[in-house]
């Protein structure tokens, strides 16, 4: 019902930046809460940063000051910029979205940010 398309990842070198853009698309919806997480291999997703419909945002301690995630309502697209990347940045990034009234949250395909000198 719900689709998350994500654009924006690729190889960078360390100090370098990144923005990540999540957008969604599909039948009549209204956005809670959209979220950026984060998987390195062997390890679990994790939580980098969410933003809620009024504009609080969270992130984690990790990224704090490095990274911003903001969004556009009107085009119902969340961004993550990234600064200061560092190589423990690299991951598969998934984009996620609590949608009002529907059952599980949403996410995207994921994109891969590498890292690397």
């Amino acid at each position: 019902q719900v689709q998350l398309v994500e654009s924006g990842g690729g190889l960078v070198q360390p100090g370098g930046s990144l923005r990540l853009s999540c957008a969604a698309s599909g039948s009549r919806f209204s956005i809670n809460a959209m979220g950026w997480y984060r998987q390195a291999p062997g390890k679990q997703r994790a939580l980098v940063a969410t933003i809620t419909s009024g504009g609080s945002t969270n992130y984690a301690d990790s990224v704090k000051g490095r990274f911003t995630i903001s969004r556009d309502n009107a085009k119902n697209t969340s961004y993550l910029q990234m600064n200061s990347l560092k190589p423990e940045d690299t991951a598969v990034y998934y984009c996620n979205a609590v949608i009002s009234n529907h059952r599980l949250p949403y996410w995207g395909q994921g994109t891969q940010v590498t890292v690397s000198s």
